[in-house]
């Protein structure tokens, strides 16, 4: 399980489960698929039914613990259907909020960019340009841009429904390819560079083309993967 931080004392113990438990299943710590059994995860989190269920709750509305009917709660399963459907969910809803995060970004906001590009490719160098991970929140390239689109439906549409999901995909598919960690980064710099030159047009175009080709590099793996194992 994952530390909390002291910046995060004040709040409630469902929410320090509801982060702790967040982390563990994007991280795969708690496998994909996975049964949901209330009794062992309260001994294992050390917290009590109440604030677990709680947290349970607002794992189901982020999407990334599913009810089923009879059967109970289950982690959800990110299989080649689901994930086809988010990234072209993603290509249009991230699109727009880059279109919107370049007209509205402060040039501040536009410099932290590209420090943050800057911090990714220490990352990428330190492991021989093979894997891309990024932390959660301002540290996550994608999450950096849509959360600065000044629109906050779309913000809450994006976080509340795509953005832990995505973060699953990710680190699923992470095992699967070390062709992409470079590439990645490119095309992140050119979507920061036409940020920085107002381009709404063509950031959004960047922005598209990213994710469109991002999933085609992980369905063609995916699909290699699951032809190989039967």
């Amino acid at each position: 399980m994952n530390n909390i931080s002291a910046s995060e004392e004040a709040i409630t113990m469902a929410d320090r489960i509801y982060l702790q438990l967040r982390e563990d299943i994007v991280s795969g710590v708690i496998p994909h698929g996975q049964k949901i059994v209330e009794a062992s995860l309260a001994k294992q989190y050390k917290t009590s039914r109440g604030p677990l269920r709680e947290a349970l709750q607002r794992l189901e509305g982020v999407h990334i613990i599913e009810r089923i009917p009879n059967a109970g709660s289950r982690v959800a399963t990110i299989d080649l259907a689901k994930m086809e459907e988010l990234y072209q969910v993603r290509e249009g809803i991230e699109g727009f909020a880059t279109r919107l995060a370049t007209m509205a970004m402060s040039q501040e906001e536009i410099d932290g960019l590209y420090q943050l590009m800057a911090n990714h490719e220490v990352l990428v160098e330190q492991t021989g340009g093979i894997t891309y991970i990024q932390k959660e929140g301002n540290d996550d390239f994608h999450f950096y841009i849509f959360s600065k689109c000044q629109n906050q439906w779309l913000v809450n549409c994006i976080t509340n429904n795509l953005y832990h999901l995505v973060r699953m995909c990710r680190l699923h598919t992470m095992k699967l390819t070390t062709t992409r960690a470079q590439l990645g980064l490119g095309e992140h710099i050119a979507i920061v560079e036409a940020i920085d030159n107002r381009d709404p047009e063509l950031s959004e175009m960047l922005m598209r083309r990213h994710i469109r080709s991002a999933w085609k590099v992980v369905s063609e793996l995916m699909t290699n993967s699951l032809s190989e194992n039967g």
